[in-house]
This record gives structure tokens, C-alpha cells and sequence, in this order.
């Protein structure tokens, strides 16, 4: 490769981990004995030469890295790895080594990150499996699991371990509740918000965990049903109690999960259609302003900063078909992890056809876009309604959160 010994742990001290550097080296390597690999697979070559680079550029006399690479399924259906790179695996595609985990702390490269609220598990497992196979997702966070914990471990727990996901449950019989299911480690879970406010029970509606070296919270945030309710004002406390979790935790964190608000007009279809609604108030926004001056960045906004992005429609009134929604499910990071961002968008099709969600997943890739930097929602809406009579909420027969 043209690089050993004590030249190569100059250039890495010289050179850190930059995606230049890297791609680089990465030629460099082609014309070594991973050159099929590389041909195939270049964001192997990034990922195995990042921890190369950090090794190298260690100071003399720390402990030496623990380097252990960690196999996955390519996630485009049809590619075929080469020789060396992996054996065959399920269907059509091949493993292939995509992540280095990097000792204290574990640091892993090329992850897809999904939160999406499932409005219960059990309801939504014809649909679910098979898309957990087509979208092969590293970290999952799920809201309104609708299960207790043994009844979600009985479902679910066989068939997600035959994928490799640890699993960090937090539910409850027939209400709220909270997933992380996890193929890039699960360590230090944490279950709900330690101190934080209930109604007046403490409520499944956040867990957290380290997953390939991040912090990761999924959080279903209380609907707040009427403004100036108690259960909007709870709302507001649970808020604030997640902004100080948030504080006292580490450097490199994701939260995401059914916030239950849009943080601007443009989130919503129509401003005026939720006049005096939850979701879109001044306190609720600014309480959502607050957990993003911690120092997280709405990396789905960040990227499609003029798009026309929801995450929710209503099931009734043909909400969905008109795109008359709401983008109400947020993904916020950190900077170190925020730029690391390679695509963003919500994955519009697990929306449609029989027995859906109300609320779509929305996928971030980091440090590479299997799919291509698509979006910002897959598949976009064929006819959107735009203009005409103003559009009113559909009137709620009974109390349902969002």
C-alpha cells in the first residue's frame, strides 16, 4: 500500500481522519491486496483506514486500540461483494465489513439510524419485518410499542435476534412506550427520564442507550391534548426534563422519536387549519428550542431546508392521499455526529398501503448513503393538494394522542 512502519504513523499524525485523507489513502490501497474490495466497496476502505488513522496517530506509550471490525448485509439488493470481503448471505446480498469499533470509546462508522413511531407493534408486524429486511437499519427507535415489556420480548424478541438487534424495551399495557433495537452495540440503557415528571405516574415514553459510541434517546413526548390542559403543561415539564438529561450526558448523542411538534410553520400543511391546537404553540416550540440549544441540530431541516417534509397525516379524511400533514418526528444530533450526515429523508412508502402507521419512518444515514443522498421523502407525493378552500382538522371522536 505504500505506507508502513514509522512512515505511515507520520502521515497519520499529520493527516487526521478528514474524508480527503481518507479517500487518499483509499487509492492507495486499491493497489494493494484489497483491491477488489475496494473496487466494490470504497466506504470499507474508509471505514477500516479511519481506524488506521487513529491508531497511527496515537501518542507513544497509550494502550494499544482494540480494532474489531463488524460484518453486515450490504444493504442494496442485488450487489455482490467480492472474494474475500464476505460469504454469502440472506438472499441477494452479501456481508461485507462496513463498521470498526474503536476500544473506549466504541466509535462505529457507516450507521443507519431510524426512528419511526409504529402507533402499536403488534399491529404493525406484518408490515414491519419485511421492512426491517428491506431497510436493514443498525439502530431502530420505536414509539407507541403498545406492549409491556415480556409481551414486546414474545413477540418480537426471536425474530429480531435472528437479525442481530439487541434489544432496549420500555412499555407499557396498551399505551405509549419505547424501543432502541440495536446491531451496533447496546450498553448503559437507561429507562425513562431519572427524576422526571408523570401523570401522574412516570410513562414509557423515553429510553436511552450507547449504540456504536453515541448516546441514543428514543422519546415519545406527550401530546399535550389542549393547550393550557394539565396534560399540556405536563408536557412542558416532560420537555424540560429531557433537556436536562440531554445536558448531563456525553459529547455524541441523538435524539429523536414523536416529538409532537412542529417547530415551524413550515411543518405543517396549513398554519391557520391549527389555530389554537397543540403541537404548533409558543411554549411547546420554545420548550423544543431549548433541547436544541444543548447543542443538537435537526439534521432532516438542516439538509431540506425549503422542502415540503412531513412525517404525520391523519388517517381519516383522506389526509395522507392530499399530503395534508405534519412533520412531527424529529431527529436531532449532536455537531459531531450531525456532520457526520450523508442523507436524511422519510421513508414515505411504509406509509401507504394496507394496515399503515399514521406516521412514516424517517431515516439518517451517517458517513455514507447506501440509497444515494435521496429525499427528502421517498416516495414523493403524486398529487399534493395545494390551494382550493382552506382544509379543516378532522374532528376526533375520542381521545387519541398523535
Amino acid at each position: 500500500m505504500g505506507q508502513s512502519g514509522p512512515a505511515f504513523e507520520r502521515w497519520a499524525k499529520d493527516n487526521r481522519p478528514t474524508h480527503a485523507a481518507v479517500d487518499w489513502l483509499g487509492m492507495q490501497l486499491r493497489c494493494g491486496g484489497v483491491r477488489r474490495a475496494a473496487d466494490r466497496a470504497h466506504r470499507v476502505v474508509r471505514a477500516v483506514v479511519q481506524a488506521l488513522v487513529l491508531l497511527g496517530g496515537r501518542e507513544d506509550g497509550a494502550e494499544p486500540l482494540n480494532l474489531v471490525c463488524r460484518p453486515r448485509q450490504d444493504r442494496r439488493v442485488g450487489t455482490r461483494a467480492h472474494d474475500g470481503v464476505g460469504k454469502a448471505a440472506d438472499r441477494s446480498a452479501e456481508t461485507v465489513v462496513r463498521g470498526i469499533l474503536i476500544n473506549h470509546p466504541h466509535t462505529l462508522i457507516d450507521v443507519r439510524v431510524v426512528t419511526w413511531n409504529v402507533n402499536s407493534i403488534k399491529q404493525r408486524l406484518p408490515r414491519f419485518l419485511p421492512w426491517l429486511d428491506e431497510r436493514r437499519p443498525d439502530v431502530v427507535c420505536l414509539q407507541e410499542t403498545k406492549l409491556a415489556d415480556d409481551a414486546f420480548n414474545a413477540l418480537l424478541g426471536a425474530e429480531l435476534g435472528s437479525r442481530g438487534y439487541d434489544v432496549a424495551a420500555y412499555g407499557e399495557v396498551q399505551w405509549n412506550g419505547v424501543a432502541i433495537l440495536s446491531r451496533v452495540g447496546l450498553e448503559d440503557v437507561v429507562r425513562g427520564l431519572p427524576g422526571g415528571p408523570g401523570f401522574p405516574e412516570p410513562e414509557a415514553r423515553a429510553v436511552s442507550a450507547i449504540c456504536g459510541g453515541v448516546r441514543i434517546t428514543s422519546v415519545y413526548v406527550p401530546n399535550g391534548r389542549e393547550p393550557d390542559s394539565d396534560h399540556y403543561h405536563y408536557k412542558l415539564r416532560w420537555l424540560a426534563s429531557l433537556r436536562d438529561f440531554v445536558t448531563s450526558g456525553p459529547e455524541d448523542a441523538i435524539v429523536c422519536g414523536d416529538m409532537n411538534i412542529a417547530p415551524a410553520d413550515a411543518d405543517v400543511f396549513d398554519p391557520q387549519a391549527y389555530v389554537g391546537q397543540t403541537h404548533v404553540t409558543g411554549p411547546e416550540r420554545a420548550a423544543l428550542a431549548e433541547l436544541l440549544a444543548t447543542g443538537l441540530r435537526d439534521v432532516v431541516r438542516e439538509r431540506w431546508p425549503t422542502d415540503r417534509v412531513f412525517t404525520y397525516w391523519d388517517y381519516r379524511a383522506g389526509m395522507f392521499h392530499q399530503d395534508l400533514g405534519m412533520r412531527i418526528d424529529l431527529v436531532l444530533a449532536s455537531a459531531g455526529v450531525a456532520d457526520r450526515v450523508a442523507a436524511t429523508w422519510v421513508d414515505r412508502h411504509a406509509r401507504k398501503g394496507t394496515g399503515p402507521s399514521d406516521h412514516a419512518p424517517v431515516i439518517v444515514d451517517l458517513d455514507d448513503a447506501p440509497d444515494g443522498d435521496i429525499g427528502p421523502v421517498i416516495p414523493p407525493p403524486s398529487s399534493p393538494r395545494k390551494g382550493g378552500r382552506p382544509v379543516k382538522l378532522p374532528q376526533a371522536t375520542a381521545a387519541k394522542e398523535t
